[in-house]
């Protein structure tokens, strides 16, 4: 049987980020939610010359609420944490097989 074609995240591509992870992360660092806005926004201007970034309520929503994202987002996030983003996204999310809920 041949192997199935994996597809490339795309920009515009919708993805769940693990919060807690995120958080940890931004912990680790000492920064506030408004501290990560301002570290994304930098790491975005060394990267592309544009300052883009996220918002203190998106950062919240990631963390508590488990919204889903752009993947363009996700990557400006990991940049700004100084990680790769696979390390942000939550397991099974990119799986290519379907996740059983027990729920």
């Amino acid at each position: 049987m041949p192997p199935r074609a994996q597809r490339k995240a795309q920009p515009t591509d919708l993805v769940l980020l693990d919060g807690l992870s995120v958080r940890r992360r931004r912990h680790a660092h000492g920064w506030s939610p408004r501290e990560l806005v301002l570290a994304i926004e930098t790491a975005s201007f060394r990267a592309s010359g544009r300052r883009r970034s996220l918002s203190p309520n998106q950062i919240e929503a990631i963390e508590e609420r488990a919204e889903r994202i752009p993947y363009e987002l996700a990557l400006l996030l990991a940049d700004g944490l100084g990680c790769d983003p696979i390390d942000l996204i939550a397991e099974g999310e990119l799986s290519s097989r379907p996740t059983r809920r027990l729920h």
